[in-house]
């Protein structure tokens, strides 16, 4: 039961994207593939269309998601670049990190949100032990 869930969830990102996707197989198989990437400290005025059309030179962007500050209507100062292939997103990290985009020093970086769980302990408790 739980396996099926798990299905039929992929299955909902997969068609709630679908305008992304030609198909459902090719969905499934990118979303295995796919990797992305955390982009920091944007223009407040940038667009999802400018941060894809900087990252395209990389290989195939997927989606580029611009977080907005609702109240202001405008960038929140990050954002997501999803690559279809891993690689593509390890070379982008690797070269578009430290450099300009729109005036602007930007930060990028891999697999935002992971962190071991050494990471997540005080420095209070690591010092207990």
């Amino acid at each position: 039961m739980v396996a099926f869930r798990g299905i039929s969830g992929s299955l909902y990102q997969c068609f709630s994207r679908r305008k992304h996707f030609d198909s459902l197989s090719q969905c499934l198989f990118l979303r295995g593939l796919a990797s992305k990437i955390f982009v920091k400290h944007l223009a407040f005025s940038i667009t999802e269309e400018k941060l894809a059309e900087a990252f395209s030179q990389y290989g195939e962007v997927i989606k580029a998601d611009v977080v907005m500050n609702k109240a202001k209507t405008r960038c929140k100062g990050f954002g997501f670049v999803t690559f279809a292939e891993e690689e593509e997103a390890h070379k982008a990290c690797m070269d578009m990190n430290g450099k300009t985009l729109l005036g602007r020093v930007i930060y990028v970086d891999m697999e935002p949100g992971k962190r071991t769980s050494r990471d997540r302990t005080s420095p209070k408790q690591a010092s207990d032990d």
